[in-house]
């Protein structure tokens, strides 16, 4: 049993269509943009098998989260499941995982936006980004699903145009795409790891679980629909501009969409994927702040964090303590660090939270059967983390190990839960 009957609940207000254009503008964001090029240098022509790999992973996981969240419709997502499931400890270390990493991720979609909208002044159009985000977050999150709608639809417009125009093109090889050039296993993994960063965002829909509509219908359907949709038009867009770049030419890629419609022979094309860049990241960033919020209310809720950040406001209907803490701490961050590089670290913290969600759901039921996509799903998101390069194997670590010994001191305060 949950324990937010004692607290003010949000309003079931979000459908299936809804959750579904939640999930896609969570993961359809900037990671299409920037996260092929890294995943290229490491896994060479392999790219789209890592992209399978990742894929593949991220199912296993959001399936487990989906039979979770219906058992569980409340704020929190895998905070709430891994302390239901698993025990107190194993819920605080998938939240605080959760609100470390994606904070980071906020971050960095924010100065995303910046670098494409007004390279001069990147931090302060990140800046103006997260506050205006975090403003139409804290007007309802009915505003935040229609908003989230129109990004969707603009990204998918541009990426629709850069796969035209590059598999179009005479500068397309399907020759390029061959798998014998690949940087070997490690590399594949490495690359999977990174790619599994831009598929993330299927949790949200589980984090927004106490203001969608018959959850136990909703989120089993929008889950692994909102995350087929994406796979396949990231293996769209991988398979254009490998066709185009090769492998290589891909890997050294700055702005490797943009790149690729210019070799592709269309450069009147590269302001229009500019401003796709843009508005996902936007979209990115507004889905984060909105899950990132949600579980911070969640774990305010069970004095994990601060209880002021519990409030919901009365006339929204939205966390809305939580919502501005959140902005603030984007917004310093924004303002003062390049986060850009904390992708990697931000993937740790993510496959960590979903190691916990697979471990919670093998829980649920004692078939063979039922526990096999929570079992490659855990094994999956292990591998991936410590396949992520050293340096942010090591951050990550590093941050997981402040958050446990915080626990520990909390629970050796007097009166402490």
């Amino acid at each position: 049993m949950t324990r937010s009957g004692s607290h003010a609940e949000l309003r079931r207000t979000l459908g299936v269509g809804d959750a579904v254009v939640i999930g896609l503008g969570s993961m359809i964001g900037a990671g299409v943009f920037a996260a092929l090029a890294p995943a290229a240098r490491a896994a060479g022509s392999a790219l789209l098998l890592a992209l399978t790999l990742a894929a593949l992973v991220a199912y296993c996981n959001a399936m487990s989260s989906a039979r979770l969240a219906a058992l569980y419709p409340a704020s929190g997502g895998t905070y709430v499941y891994g302390r239901e499931r698993l025990g107190a400890f194993w819920g605080y270390l998938a939240g605080w995982s959760f609100v470390v990493g994606k904070t980071a991720s906020c971050a960095a979609m924010a100065l995303t936006v910046g670098a494409y909208v007004w390279p001069g002044q990147a931090h302060a159009a990140a800046v103006a980004a997260v506050v205006a985000l975090t403003a139409v977050n804290y007007g309802g999150v009915q505003k935040s699903a229609w908003l989230t709608r129109a990004i969707v639809a603009v990204v998918l417009a541009v990426l629709a145009s850069v796969v035209v125009v590059c598999l179009g093109s005479g500068a397309s090889d399907a020759g390029r795409l061959d798998v014998g050039a690949s940087r070997g296993v490690g590399g594949v993994l490495t690359a999977a790891g990174l790619l599994f960063f831009a598929f993330a965002g299927y949790a949200r829909i589980a984090t927004l679980g106490e203001e969608v509509r018959d959850p136990a219908r909703t989120i089993p359907r929008a889950v692994p629909l909102a995350l087929g949709m994406t796979l396949v038009v990231y293996a769209c867009v991988a398979v254009a501009v490998l066709s185009v770049l090769g492998p290589d030419g891909l890997g050294l890629a700055e702005a490797p969409l943009a790149d690729a419609v210019r070799t592709a022979g269309v450069p009147a094309l590269v302001p229009v994927v500019r401003v796709g860049a843009a508005v996902a990241s936007l979209g990115s960033l507004l889905a984060l702040i909105l899950g990132v919020s949600r579980t911070t209310l969640a774990m305010a809720r069970d004095r994990h964090l601060p209880g002021v950040l519990s409030a919901v406001h009365p006339r929204f209907q939205v966390p809305h303590r939580a919502e501005l803490a959140v902005g603030a701490v984007v917004a310093v961050l924004a303002a003062t660090v390049d986060v850009r590089g904390a992708i990697g670290f931000s993937s740790f913290g993510v496959l960590t939270y979903y190691a916990v969600a697979n471990a919670s759901a093998w829980t649920l039921d004692s078939a063979p059967a039922k526990r096999l996509l929570p079992a490659v799903g855990l094994v999956g998101c292990v591998v991936l983390a410590f396949a992520l390069p050293g340096t942010s194997v090591a951050v990550g670590a590093g941050v997981m190990a402040v958050g446990v010994l915080a626990y520990g001191l909390r629970r050796r305060r007097p009166g402490a839960r």
